[in-house]
């Protein structure tokens, strides 16, 4: 049985249960306004709710890729690590905005700063590795 990345792997998929946890919140949003799809304006708590919901999915394959490349050239524990604080940060995020849309900067920084550290690092490692020859 293959354990290399347990948390990496852990990691991913508890991300993954935060975008489907906000994508519950948006429908959540939904019930309570009124307002059916395919429309998306007309209600500040729905607005507010999807642009969260969107936003993390724009930053999941950065995160994602990020993530697994930092584990696998660097240091697992350490980027199972930062991923967590990018879902907390998220998390944050979007508790943040959904309830105002000036509350969701603090969970921004910490999550762009987790996904800084990740790919940052993951280029670093890669880039030396190419350039010394070896890992």
């Amino acid at each position: 049985m293959m354990m290399a990345h347990r948390w990496t792997a852990l990691v991913s998929l508890l991300a993954l249960l935060v975008y489907f946890w906000m994508g519950m919140q948006t429908a959540g949003a939904r019930r309570k306004s009124g307002i059916a799809a395919p429309a998306m304006t007309g209600d500040p708590l729905l607005e507010r709710t999807i642009r969260a919901h969107y936003n993390t999915l724009e930053w999941l394959p950065m995160f994602l890729v990020s993530l697994w490349l930092f584990a696998i050239y660097w240091n697992e524990l350490v980027a199972a690590g930062l991923g967590v604080v990018w879902i907390v940060g998220r998390l944050m995020y979007a508790t943040g905005y959904m309830t105002a849309a000036e509350k969701r900067s603090t969970g921004f920084l910490v999550q762009a700063l987790a996904v800084a550290i990740l790919l940052f690092g993951a280029i670093g490692r890669i880039v030396y590795s190419l350039a010394t020859g070896g890992m």
